[in-house]
């Protein structure tokens, strides 16, 4: 009876359900293999994506800290030259209002003539050797006009040394500057 059974279309048979057992057998084993390779790329590109989004966090957080960093340095800066323009000006004005009751109290009480009436010590000048020194006086400016003059010299005293008060700010601390070699240009 098995001889009968066992013709070569039953052997045929039963070589391809074998021959097609062992593919799905085969087919099985990739289909895990490829099941596990799936969940670690899976776990890959989650681990991946996370990264990304903790670097463009703490890029984000970075920017963020340098603005507030230059926001304090700019405010900082702009207190200091405040102060400094302050203090220039009250010194301007001290000095503008110094040099002009000076002027007003030298129209008012004009110095004395060294050369007329002298002390009981010494004699006066005489009148006539009074011209050349009086003559050499007539290259001076008239007193509003040296006002105008010291008034602007002081101006220009204040100005210089707003600009040199200016320039000794420091604009880029070393808190907030790039270190030192780095060339990013």
């Amino acid at each position: 009876m098995i001889p009968r059974l066992l013709n070569w279309q039953a052997i045929t048979g039963l070589v391809a359900s074998i021959g097609l057992a062992i593919l799905l057998a085969i087919q099985a084993l990739q289909t895990r293999h490829w099941k596990k390779q799936s969940a670690t790329f899976e776990k890959l590109y989650l681990a991946e994506q996370n990264a990304f989004a903790s670097t463009v966090a703490d890029a984000r957080a970075a920017a963020d800290a340098a603005h507030a960093a230059d926001r304090a340095n700019s405010d900082r800066v702009t207190t200091e030259q405040r102060a400094i323009t302050e203090r220039t000006a009250n010194d301007f004005e001290a000095r503008v209002a110094a040099a002009r009751a000076d002027a007003e109290r030298l129209r008012r009480d004009p110095p004395a003539d060294p050369g007329v009436g002298g002390s009981a010590s010494m004699s006066g000048i005489p009148a006539t050797s009074r011209r050349p020194a009086e003559a050499a006086g007539h290259d001076r400016l008239p007193p509003p006009d040296a006002l105008i003059v010291t008034e602007q010299a002081i101006q220009l005293d204040e100005l210089i040394k707003w600009v040199r008060a200016q320039a000794k700010v420091d604009n880029n601390p070393s808190a907030v500057a790039s270190p030192p070699g780095d060339d990013r240009r």
